[in-house]
């Protein structure tokens, strides 16, 4: 139970069990202390008023008939009833089964409280009331020495309480359920904004500097939201800023490049020459000064892609004719093995496709070792062009960045003579067509190289 919506869902729905299962447990005390004691009152008020009735004309002392009399007359007015009657030592009348329930403690009270009591008793595991009081002499209000006593039994209000336990009980589970459904609309729309933030920074580390949120309310989410918009509005200003540097800085040192370039091609030229050291300082500088070229034209190329400045210029291409292209171009064709059925034709910008290979290819023979392989394996609607090599393959913490701007492996591989710009341009121009480049660490040694373009653009 990680998830944050979950705890919630769990925290709501205990409370809002706790608060059901409060709610009927203090329904149920109220209901049952009112039932009961509504009851109490009806039979302790019916049996005073009968007693005085049947004991107003009764002879004293009475024999033993007039005290079954007695007994006999309390019970009828009630449901499931009997009554008890004594008079002094002459022995307990009882009209049915009353004297089971009759305590010692309940006869006491009746004898020495000299007024009417009663109390609920269990017998059998069956509730019982039992209500007992002293006759008094009407004209000298002192005791007969009668003593009545009446047993009713509870059991309808026992049935009618387990019928509010049970509609207690069958209640809970319909409030749980609609406290899930309530907790989980409530999550929702508590993390909604959180999921957005969660996409949004997604987004915004995914590139996308643009991302804003927008504000509603004014709580603490609403800050939130504000605090991240201003953060990436932040963000994006200092990457434009940073971006434009590199261009303009790129763009005004091509023009004196070129011509350094130009200059140390001269030199190398003629360092035949010269005395010592100086050739080879010659050849030296015109290599420096040739990466240094390479890395501004990479720069600005990446500029352009940063500034969405890039478009493509379609064209039905052969896929296996404009691979062999690209390695001619560049003198790599006795370099390179190549397994490219003929024929398969893809919609696709030439000289961008001509900058994936040409970089692809290139760090296998920089990086890698030989046999360098280009092999191609159409489908329905993409072409998958895979570029191998049987060198030591890029180090495992590398792999996850290895398309990443100025991401080199030097120590993993030999020395690279790049910008390592080369990959990032690369993958730049295959999502410019649609499609995606991913690297592998093959089984056998080496690395993988996997360019999937659709055969249309996207």
């Amino acid at each position: 139970m990680r998830g944050l919506r979950a705890r919630l869902v769990v925290v709501f729905v205990a409370l809002a069990g706790l608060s059901a299962l409060t709610a009927a447990g203090l329904v149920y005390k109220q209901a049952r202390d009112l039932m009961l004691t509504r009851t109490e009152w009806s039979v302790v008020n019916e049996f005073r008023l009968r007693v005085s009735t049947l004991t107003e004309n009764m002879q004293h002392p009475p024999g033993r008939a007039a005290l079954q009399q007695l007994a006999n007359g309390v019970a009828p007015a009630f449901l499931d009833a009997t009554g008890a009657a004594v008079y002094g030592d002459s022995g307990l009348v009882v009209s049915g089964d009353a004297a089971a329930a009759l305590t010692p403690h309940l006869r006491r009270r009746v004898a020495a409280e000299r007024r009417l009591v009663y109390q609920r008793v269990v017998r059998d595991g069956d509730p019982y009331l039992v209500v007992g009081t002293p006759v008094l002499l009407r004209r000298e209000g002192t005791p007969s020495g009668v003593e009545v006593y009446l047993v009713s039994s509870l059991h309808p209000e026992a049935a009618d309480q387990e019928a509010l336990v049970a509609a207690a009980r069958n209640g809970v589970l319909p409030v749980l359920l609609l406290a899930v459904l309530f907790a989980l609309v409530a999550a929702g729309g508590v993390l909604r904004p959180v999921r957005d933030l969660d996409r949004a920074a997604r987004r915004l580390g995914a590139g996308e500097l643009d991302t804003r949120l927008k504000v509603t309310g004014r709580d603490e989410l609403a800050r939130l939201v504000k605090t991240f918009n201003a953060t990436a509005e932040a963000l994006e200003t200092n990457v434009s800023m940073a971006r434009r540097f590199v261009a303009d800085v790129s763009h005004e040192l091509r023009t004196p490049l070129a011509s350094i370039l130009a200059m140390a091609e001269v030199i190398e030229e003629e360092s035949a020459r010269l005395d010592g050291d100086l050739p080879e300082a010659a050849r030296l500088l015109n290599l420096e000064a040739g990466r240094l070229v390479k890395l501004v034209e990479d720069l600005m190329e990446i500029s352009r892609f940063d500034a969405g400045a890039v478009g493509l210029v379609v064209d039905d291409v052969d896929v296996a004719q404009a691979v062999a292209a690209s390695l001619r171009t560049r003198g790599w064709t006795s370099d390179v093995e190549v397994d490219i059925e003929p024929g398969v034709r893809v919609r696709l910008d030439p000289r961008r496709f001509d900058v994936v290979m040409a970089n692809l290819v290139g760090n296998a023979l920089r990086h890698g070792a030989k046999p360098v392989t280009v092999t191609s394996r159409p489908a329905d609607d993409v072409v998958v062009i895979e570029v191998a090599d049987k060198g030591p393959g890029v180090d495992p913490d590398l792999l996850p960045r290895v398309f990443d701007r100025f991401s080199k492996a030097d120590a993993a591989r030999t020395r690279s003579d790049g910008s390592g710009l080369g990959l990032a341009i690369a993958l730049e121009n295959a999502r410019l067509h649609g499609g995606t480049i991913e690297v592998v660490n093959r089984p056998e040694g080496g690395a993988l190289f996997r360019l999937t373009l659709p055969r249309e653009p996207r």
